[in-house]
């Protein structure tokens, strides 16, 4: 198989698994165009490369600086903007949980939170399944925030990246 088509291979299907983590698919491309390209890349070229609307790719490259996945450079004698991908796995995935958290965990922390300090009316046997169920989740949320935390101090303990290499 070619480079081209290796590439392109990736390009689809990261989408494809992007859009069941809940991106859109064509971000998942983007990201995976610019993770598999060395060199930053222009908006033209993305578009090219990958067959999507300048709007589309702009919206997608704005999303990924904001979940601190790529990065803007400036190439001198050039007009355009070129956009280059993070390469350090660890800090990508670092990245991506720290802003699902941001999105996704911390509101339904906060509503949970919320829920548990109404005072709800109801049958008296589904009050109380609904306030354990809260409570519960809130711990599990609790919970996978602690993990998540422990997963970004792991990145940077000498012991643990050692014992990982022992362990492949």
């Amino acid at each position: 198989m070619k480079l081209a088509e290796a590439k392109m291979e990736f390009v689809q299907n990261w989408g494809a698994i992007g859009s069941s983590w809940g991106i859109p698919k064509s971000m998942g491309q983007i990201h995976a165009l610019l993770l598999a390209t060395n060199e930053a890349m222009s908006t033209e070229e993305i578009m090219e490369t990958i067959q999507l609307s300048r709007g589309n790719v702009n919206i997608n490259l704005r999303e990924l600086i904001n979940w601190k996945l790529i990065q803007k450079q400036n190439i001198i004698g050039q007009r355009k903007e070129f956009f280059k991908a993070k390469h350090d796995i660890w800090e990508m995935a670092t990245n991506i949980v720290e802003e699902r958290k941001r999105r996704e965990l911390y509101p339904a922390l906060s509503l949970l939170e919320s829920l548990s300090k109404e005072s709800i009316e109801g049958e008296a046997d589904e009050v109380k399944h609904f306030k354990v169920m809260v409570k519960d989740l809130h711990e599990f949320i609790v919970q996978m925030d602690k993990l998540s935390g422990l997963m970004v101090k792991l990145k940077k303990n000498i012991f643990f990246q050692r014992m990982l290499k022992m362990a492949t």
